[in-house]
């Protein structure tokens, strides 16, 4: 039974992997060195020739870094490597908890080692060539320690915590885990951005001004208390620009990044704003929240099923079953449902940005809009003409054009 298993591992490992080259071979079929018609307008022939080189430079790395995961993945499954880090670990200890730290984090600090020369290349060769990069070594290097740490804080406590749950409740671990997880998943939606954002970048409060006053003018006409707004020095890293919402109840908070402001004229800035507010009021933050605790329960559930498997241990090479071992095996065998799911949170993602455009439009200016997306698409050299497919599979947002072509309505 093993034996099947471990070519069941090895089949969706391999059959993923083929099928996202699949997709990004269909979004190559896109390119095209002239301007096609329908962004004609928006990119003019100049940018447009650098957003196509910028989408093949980093399909061409895409490509390389993807191969280069997938082989090493592979490897670790076809030549037990998962097996010799159990082992290692536990040459030093039997305590499920500090076995299971060991573990996880021999295979994390190597993965992340050996991924950041592609990161490098990246942030100080492609970004930096196309005019994006802002991220100087030394900040590079520092979010590096500090994902680490924060890895290790807040990954390292949860793991700790499930598993010590799970040596005491056995099979009605998942029950007690998934409390645990839905209180940790909505303490961090309320206080991310004042507990984790600040390690690594600046928020300061939106000064009094033209701007504050246009976007509490518009917060006013809706009917939505904010009393939050921030900016955060997003150009500290790239010349890319965004915003978002965050928090819930009194903590909510809207934040730009101060290169969006640079990039947007007032009208604008507040149609974005107009957007993420109408995301709040349609529900969409508890919306989305309430999906992610409902998946972590049935994900918790299933997986309180197999932990024990033995035939899932052995086909990663380990004799007795261990919390650790089966999450690994677990966390394969579930890809193809968490590829289904993941279909539909695109499609309801997607619907859910178009409810936001409509409200921006309907409660204040849809031309507003529709030139913010334009000048956040050029600025960021966004592919325009995405294949039908890989938006179908991958966006969680729709496409510009869809986005442009819904807002012609109002």
């Amino acid at each position: 039974m093993h034996e099947v298993l471990f070519y069941v591992i090895i089949g969706i490992i391999v059959a993923e992997y083929l099928f996202e080259r699949y997709l990004d071979y269909l979004n190559t079929t896109r390119w095209s060195d002239k301007i096609p018609d329908e962004v004609k307008g928006i990119y003019d022939e100049e940018k447009y020739k650098k957003q196509q080189a910028y989408q093949r430079e980093n399909h061409r790395f895409g490509t390389l870094a993807g191969g280069f995961n997938f082989l090493l993945v592979l490897g670790m499954f076809v030549f037990y490597g998962f097996a010799l880090v159990n082992d290692w670990a536990y040459s030093y200890t039997n305590q499920p908890i500090l076995t299971a730290f060991i573990f996880f984090g021999v295979l994390m600090l190597a993965s992340d080692v050996l991924n950041t020369p592609f990161s490098i290349y990246e942030t100080f060769v492609i970004e930096e060539k196309y005019g994006f990069n802002k991220t100087t070594p030394k900040t590079f290097v520092l979010d590096k320690i500090k994902g680490w740490v924060l890895g290790a804080i807040i990954g390292g406590g949860l793991l700790a915590l499930i598993i010590w749950i799970y040596q005491k409740t056995q099979n009605m671990f998942w029950i007690y885990a998934w409390a645990v997880v839905a209180v940790f998943s909505i303490f961090m939606a309320m206080f991310y951005s004042n507990l984790i954002v600040p390690l690594f970048n600046k928020q300061t409060p939106l000064e009094e001004g033209e701007l504050r006053n246009a976007i509490k003018a518009f917060a006013d006409k809706v009917g939505f208390k904010l009393d939050n707004i921030f900016v955060i020095n997003g150009s500290k890293r790239s010349t890319k620009a965004n915003a978002y919402f965050t928090g819930l109840g009194a903590k909510k908070r809207i934040v730009l990044y101060d290169t969006l402001i640079n990039d947007l004229e007032i009208p604008e800035l507040v149609a974005v704003l107009a957007h993420e507010i109408g995301h709040y009021k349609k529900k969409h933050v508890y919306q989305g929240l309430i999906i992610t605790l409902i998946q972590t329960g049935f994900v918790l559930y299933i997986f309180s099923l197999l932990i024990n498997n033995v035939h899932l241990s052995r086909a990663l090479g380990v004799e007795e079953p261990n919390f650790h071992i089966g999450l690994v095996a677990f966390g394969i065998l579930y890809t193809p449902i968490s590829f289904i799911l993941g279909i539909f949170m695109n499609i309801l993602s997607r619907k859910n940005e178009y409810q936001a455009d409509t409200f921006a439009a309907v409660n204040y200016q849809p031309e507003a809009l529709a030139s913010a997306l334009k000048k956040l698409s050029v600025n960021n050299l966004s592919n325009l003409t995405p294949h039908p497919a890989y938006v179908y599979f991958h966006y969680s947002h729709p496409t510009l054009l869809q986005r442009l072509s819904h807002l012609k309505k109002y």
